[in-house]
């Protein structure tokens, strides 16, 4: 399977991956902006932009979009990061000529319509308050606020109940003329899909896409520090950061292959030693993301009460123990897992579509399966250690929990019990 490239008069760029076996297609835009392009007074309207496109346009209804897209089985969503924003449909592959003219009306006509600006600012937040209701999701926002604190990449994606409540049909407008430009946008396809063709019906469609220049976007800076909300749960969330490194980095597969075996699944150190042997939880991983000049090293864990200082006694003894030895069969087992899972993803149209769109925000081209293979390969048991002793030591940790979390131990005495390793 080959990935073939073209760029548009307006800077857009059509990427598409022929996968002539299968009778479906998946056709998506994604949108180099997301929840850290936003000013401060402009928090959380990346997402609701998503949630209006889908509203109603000049020549369609929001009640139209829904049923002629499932009229012929398809479906349509979208979806909001912290860099990107994208709106797909999965249909098959002889309707996709109606994709193409759905996705361009609800990104070049939407009309953000005030009555439903009201109703789905009214969803949003209740979907803020949903999120706030799931300790184990708001975790994970009080680890990226914390981490990169005061700065829109550490802001929550939805945006708070006050900025949200605040927005009217000129910010959404305002916001879009400025970000969704043709030379931020990818319009990326997989499946029974001919490149030529997907060419021409987004040439056709989407000639009214915005050209220019997209602001620039404030620099992340690693800021670190701790972050609690005591609430009566019958468990405790924690979450632990470190830096990590950005994904255009030469260490970024070496950082992938570090969470692997640090909290990549049931034969990882922290799964193994924490749940297996102790009995201290019932899940526990780490993970790495990458952006694009910084990155966020992660653990995540829940248990009682009373297991969490020992939990987190035990997780400084397996990182401190991981920056002193990794052996060979851990590491292969890594590279199996990443190997396993980007050739698996293979098989998806959705997963390519969205792999393809990001290679060409990230890279400005699509990468090769055989050329993220050998870079994983590469990979040596030296490069994970070295990484490991700069991540986990190399930077101000961050901690955020939720739950009875009133005594527990801080992110100093974490420190503090890493430090005294060997």
């Amino acid at each position: 399977m080959t990935v073939e490239v073209t760029t548009l008069a307006n800077g857009m760029t059509v990427a598409t991956e022929s996968m002539p076996h299968l009778e479906t297609a998946t056709l998506g835009v994604w949108v180099g902006a997301g929840s850290r392009s936003e000013a401060a007074a402009e928090h959380g309207i990346s997402h609701l932009l998503e949630h209006m496109a889908f509203k109603g346009t000049t020549t369609r209804s929001a009640r139209r979009i829904a049923e002629e897209i499932e009229a012929v089985g398809g479906e349509i969503n979208a979806a909001t990061s912290v860099e990107n924003t994208c709106y797909y449909a999965r249909i098959l592959a002889d309707d996709l000529p109606l994709s193409v003219d759905i996705l361009s009306d609800i990104l070049t006509r939407s009309v953000f319509d005030p009555e439903e600006l009201e109703r789905e600012c009214h969803v949003v937040l209740q979907e803020i308050g949903a999120a706030d209701d799931a300790p184990e999701d708001l975790v994970f926002d009080m680890l990226q606020e914390r981490a990169f604190h005061d700065q829109p990449i550490g802001r929550p994606i939805l945006g708070t109940p006050e900025t949200v409540a605040s927005f009217r049909r000129e910010h959404l407008t305002d916001y879009l003329d400025r970000h969704y430009l043709g030379s931020r946008a990818v319009v990326a396809a997989a499946g029974r899909v001919e490149h030529d063709a997907v060419v021409a019906l987004v040439e056709e469609r989407f000639a009214e896409f915005s050209t220019g220049t997209a602001p620039e976007e404030a620099f992340a800076t690693w800021t670190g520090g701790e972050a609690r909300e005591i609430r009566d749960l019958s468990e405790a969330q924690l979450t632990l950061g470190f830096e990590g490194r950005p994904y255009a980095s030469p260490d970024h597969h070496a950082a992938q292959i570090l969470a692997t075996v640090l909290g990549g699944g049931m034969s990882s150190r922290l799964f193994q030693e924490i749940r297996e042997k102790q009995g201290l939880c019932y899940s526990i991983s780490a993970f790495h993301w990458g952006y694009r000049e910084t990155g966020l090293f992660g653990i995540h864990a829940a248990t009682g009460e009373g297991d969490l200082d020992r939990l987190m006694e035990g997780v400084a003894a397996e990182v401190a123990r991981t920056i002193e030895a990794i052996d060979e069969a851990e590491l292969g087992r890594a590279k199996a897992q990443l190997r396993a899972g980007l050739l698996m993803s293979l098989e998806s149209p959705v997963s390519r579509a969205s792999q393809i769109a990001r290679q060409m925000l990230i890279w400005g081209r699509p990468l090769t399966t055989r050329e993220i293979l050998e870079k994983i390969e590469a990979v040596d048991r030296e490069q994970v250690l070295r990484l490991a002793g700069e991540i986990f030591l190399g930077s101000e940790p961050t901690l955020a929990m939720v739950g009875p979390v009133g005594g527990a131990m801080g992110a100093e005495a974490f420190v503090e019990r890493l430090a005294r390793r060997g």
